[in-house]
């Protein structure tokens, strides 16, 4: 049996490895694996679970994969117009290939859809990215809302219960009226969970189409004043102190 092959033994498994070194997240990582993309020692991985050792050579695609560094955290400001993957399919321009040079590969903590704009968080390491994006981790993202429509503070309020569209169910959701000009209205929410156009999806089945949607926060991290398209790093001491405990 190849090494590429094994799946019993010590090492660390190839999937993880390939989070930890930024390649992809695990699951991401796992379906390249299953598309043959990964190779080990010039040996085909054929399961996620296969085990690496010291000196092992992992390839991507062709690339040799480093060894993971140090976990790093970085605040983006994400523009609208962009999409929050490597590769897009239609071919429209994506968040990695406007970002400043000099950065090491990062992976997205999340994602804001093509129009949604604010505070993306980019790692090198996708088992912090998984971790942080888990529910049961806590942290609450926030949003700045444009809609336009009739807004009802008790509709509003009423999401905090939480909200079932179409057969799917959604967790609680903060949501506040902060300002209101003629159609018009900016909104405060917040939630924990943030499916696929979740706000888009819950404000529109309220009546209201959303217009603008900005991400201002995630967990302890805020987007501030950080300039549009602009990226800066978290310092280490910060990131140990706000991780969750136990931390990857």
């Amino acid at each position: 049996m190849s090494s590429a092959d094994a799946t019993t033994g010590g090492g660390e498994r190839i999937a993880k490895f390939l989070a930890r070194a930024g390649v992809a997240s695990r699951r991401a990582a796992e379906a390249m694996i299953a598309a043959g993309r990964v190779r080990l020692n010039n040996q085909p991985v054929t399961h996620p679970a296969t085990f690496i050792q010291p000196g092992d050579i992992v390839v991507v695609d062709g690339a040799p994969v480093a060894k993971p560094e140090r976990t790093r955290l970085w605040r983006y400001h994400k523009p609208d117009g962009l999409v929050t993957t490597h590769r897009d399919p239609e071919g429209r321009p994506t968040v990695f290939e406007r970002l400043p040079p000099g950065l090491p590969r990062v992976i997205s903590i999340g994602r804001l859809d093509l129009t949604s704009e604010g505070l993306l968080l980019l790692t090198n390491d996708g088992a912090l990215a998984r971790l942080l994006e888990l529910p049961a981790t806590g942290w609450i993202r926030r949003y700045r809302v444009r809609v336009h429509g009739a807004v009802e503070p008790p509709a509003l309020a009423a999401l905090a219960r939480g909200i079932t569209i179409a057969g799917v169910r959604y967790g609680p959701i903060e949501a506040g009226l902060d300002q209101r000009k003629g159609e018009n209205a900016w909104l405060t929410v917040g939630l924990r969970e943030g499916r696929n156009r979740e706000i888009r999806k819950v404000m529109a089945e309220l009546g209201l189409a959303v217009t603008r949607l900005i991400r201002t926060s995630y967990g302890p991290f805020q987007l501030g004043l950080l300039p549009r398209g602009a990226v800066e790093e978290i310092p280490a001491r910060v990131l140990r102190e706000q991780l969750p405990k136990p931390a990857p």
